[in-house]
């Protein structure tokens, strides 16, 4: 065995896997209509990710709507409330630069 093909130096070969990470939210809340277009396309991103989710039906619950106005500071939905952060009135793209900021701060705060 050649000794110079097995020199290794440390972090030589480093790889990036940031992106891999995969944090789990505590509570994640999908505040719906269900005529909502935006709202069953949410539904549908947050499906094939995986993510657990509790859906709340803001027409059938006059309760929830109340929650999701003073939440949200509005009436529209949908709206998605992960471990107390906020995004109201959103399409798909909003979505998911909003799960990804989280994923980044949470990796954030996992790491310390």
């Amino acid at each position: 065995m050649d000794r110079v093909s097995c020199r290794h130096e440390p972090f030589e070969n480093r790889v990036d896997i940031r992106h891999c990470m995969d944090v789990k939210p505590k509570q994640v809340r999908l505040f719906i209509k269900p005529y909502c277009g935006w709202c069953h396309k949410a539904m549908r991103w947050l499906d094939e990710r995986g993510v657990d989710y509790e859906r709340v039906d803001v027409i059938a619950d006059e309760a929830a709507f109340d929650e999701m106005i003073r939440l949200s500071g509005q009436e529209l939905a949908p709206v998605i409330e992960v471990d107390g952060q906020l995004l109201a009135d959103f399409g798909p793209e909003q979505l998911s630069e909003f799960w990804n900021r989280l994923e980044r701060k949470n990796a954030g705060t996992q790491a310390r």
